[in-house]
Protein backbone atom coordinates (compact mmCIF):
# COMPACT_ATOMS: atom_id res chain seq x y z
CA UNK A 1 0.00 0.00 0.00
CA UNK A 2 2.87 2.32 0.63
CA UNK A 3 4.06 1.93 -2.97
CA UNK A 4 0.55 2.60 -4.22
CA UNK A 5 0.32 5.86 -2.16
CA UNK A 6 3.73 7.08 -3.36
CA UNK A 7 2.74 6.45 -6.98
CA UNK A 8 -0.48 8.44 -6.53
CA UNK A 9 1.40 11.33 -4.88
CA UNK A 10 3.99 11.43 -7.66
CA UNK A 11 1.26 11.47 -10.29
CA UNK A 12 -0.52 14.37 -8.49
CA UNK A 13 2.70 16.41 -8.25
CA UNK A 14 3.52 15.82 -11.90
CA UNK A 15 0.04 16.84 -13.05
CA UNK A 16 0.20 20.03 -10.95
CA UNK A 17 3.51 20.94 -12.57
CA UNK A 18 2.20 20.42 -16.11
CA UNK A 19 -1.05 22.43 -15.78
CA UNK A 20 0.60 25.91 -15.60
CA UNK A 21 3.06 25.07 -18.39
CA UNK A 22 0.25 24.01 -20.74
CA UNK A 23 -1.87 27.04 -19.84
CA UNK A 24 0.96 29.51 -20.59
CA UNK A 25 1.97 27.94 -23.91
CA UNK A 26 0.08 30.62 -25.90
CA UNK A 27 1.50 33.52 -23.88
CA UNK A 28 -0.42 36.28 -22.15
CA UNK A 29 -3.74 37.38 -23.61
CA UNK A 30 -3.19 41.10 -22.90
CA UNK A 31 -1.14 43.57 -24.90
CA UNK A 32 1.24 45.59 -22.73
CA UNK A 33 1.16 49.32 -23.37
CA UNK A 34 4.33 50.82 -24.75
CA UNK A 35 5.56 54.01 -23.09
CA UNK A 36 4.36 57.16 -24.78
CA UNK A 37 7.66 59.04 -25.14
CA UNK A 38 7.89 62.35 -26.90
CA UNK A 39 11.35 63.96 -26.94
CA UNK A 40 11.73 67.52 -25.72
CA UNK A 41 13.11 68.61 -29.08
CA UNK A 42 11.71 66.41 -31.85
CA UNK A 43 13.96 65.60 -34.76
CA UNK A 44 12.99 68.01 -37.52
CA UNK A 45 14.00 66.98 -41.02
CA UNK A 46 15.99 69.64 -42.80
CA UNK A 47 13.75 71.96 -44.79
CA UNK A 48 14.50 74.48 -47.47
CA UNK A 49 16.71 74.38 -50.53
CA UNK A 50 18.93 71.36 -51.10
CA UNK A 51 21.72 73.27 -52.83
CA UNK A 52 24.13 75.63 -51.14
CA UNK A 53 22.93 79.24 -50.90
CA UNK A 54 24.50 82.27 -52.47
CA UNK A 55 25.59 85.03 -50.14
CA UNK A 56 25.09 85.00 -46.37
CA UNK A 57 22.19 82.57 -45.93
CA UNK A 58 23.21 81.27 -42.51
CA UNK A 59 19.81 79.70 -41.89
CA UNK A 60 20.59 77.11 -44.57
CA UNK A 61 23.19 75.50 -42.31
CA UNK A 62 20.83 75.55 -39.30
CA UNK A 63 17.75 74.22 -41.07
CA UNK A 64 17.44 71.14 -38.82
CA UNK A 65 17.13 73.18 -35.64
CA UNK A 66 13.83 73.80 -33.87
CA UNK A 67 12.11 77.14 -34.37
CA UNK A 68 9.90 76.64 -31.34
CA UNK A 69 10.56 78.97 -28.42
CA UNK A 70 11.30 77.34 -25.05
CA UNK A 71 10.33 79.33 -21.96
CA UNK A 72 13.32 80.60 -20.03
CA UNK A 73 15.74 80.48 -22.96
CA UNK A 74 16.89 83.42 -25.04
CA UNK A 75 15.61 82.96 -28.58
CA UNK A 76 15.00 79.68 -30.39
CA UNK A 77 17.55 76.98 -31.18
CA UNK A 78 17.42 78.07 -34.81
CA UNK A 79 18.06 81.75 -34.03
CA UNK A 80 20.98 80.92 -31.71
CA UNK A 81 22.49 78.75 -34.44
CA UNK A 82 22.08 81.51 -37.05
CA UNK A 83 23.78 84.02 -34.74
CA UNK A 84 26.71 81.64 -34.20
CA UNK A 85 26.97 81.08 -37.97
CA UNK A 86 27.01 84.83 -38.57
CA UNK A 87 29.81 85.29 -36.03
CA UNK A 88 31.84 82.52 -37.65
CA UNK A 89 31.15 83.90 -41.13
CA UNK A 90 32.32 87.40 -40.24
CA UNK A 91 35.45 86.31 -38.38
CA UNK A 92 37.60 83.70 -40.15
CA UNK A 93 39.96 83.49 -37.14
CA UNK A 94 37.09 82.34 -34.88
CA UNK A 95 36.98 78.54 -34.83
CA UNK A 96 33.70 76.63 -34.98
CA UNK A 97 33.73 75.52 -31.33
CA UNK A 98 34.11 79.08 -30.04
CA UNK A 99 31.42 80.40 -32.36
CA UNK A 100 28.91 77.75 -31.22
CA UNK A 101 29.78 77.71 -27.51
CA UNK A 102 26.48 79.36 -26.54
CA UNK A 103 24.45 76.42 -27.87
CA UNK A 104 23.36 73.49 -25.72
CA UNK A 105 25.51 70.36 -25.45
CA UNK A 106 22.69 68.41 -23.82
CA UNK A 107 21.69 65.15 -25.53
CA UNK A 108 17.99 64.48 -26.10
CA UNK A 109 16.89 60.88 -26.37
CA UNK A 110 15.79 60.02 -29.87
CA UNK A 111 17.51 62.98 -31.52
CA UNK A 112 20.81 62.55 -33.31
CA UNK A 113 23.45 65.03 -32.15
CA UNK A 114 23.16 68.14 -30.02
CA UNK A 115 22.55 71.74 -31.11
CA UNK A 116 26.24 72.41 -30.45
CA UNK A 117 27.47 69.58 -32.72
CA UNK A 118 25.02 70.52 -35.47
CA UNK A 119 26.26 74.12 -35.32
CA UNK A 120 29.93 73.07 -35.47
CA UNK A 121 29.19 70.84 -38.47
CA UNK A 122 27.32 73.71 -40.14
CA UNK A 123 30.20 76.16 -39.62
CA UNK A 124 32.67 73.67 -41.04
CA UNK A 125 30.40 72.96 -44.04
CA UNK A 126 29.94 76.69 -44.64
CA UNK A 127 33.68 77.27 -44.64
CA UNK A 128 34.36 74.30 -46.95
CA UNK A 129 31.77 75.56 -49.44
CA UNK A 130 33.14 79.11 -49.25
CA UNK A 131 36.67 77.85 -49.87
CA UNK A 132 35.47 75.76 -52.80
CA UNK A 133 33.68 78.77 -54.30
CA UNK A 134 36.79 80.94 -53.94
CA UNK A 135 39.04 78.32 -55.55
CA UNK A 136 36.54 77.74 -58.37
CA UNK A 137 36.31 81.47 -59.14
CA UNK A 138 40.11 81.92 -59.05
CA UNK A 139 40.71 79.07 -61.52
CA UNK A 140 38.06 80.28 -63.97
Amino acid sequence: MKLHTMFAMALAVLSMALVPAVGMADGPEYQPESPNYQPEHPNHPPQGPKSAPKGHAYGYYCRGESKKHVKGEKGTAFSRCVKAMAQAGKNDNLNAKKACRSLSKKHVKGVKGTPFTKCVQGVNQMRREAAAAVSASSTA
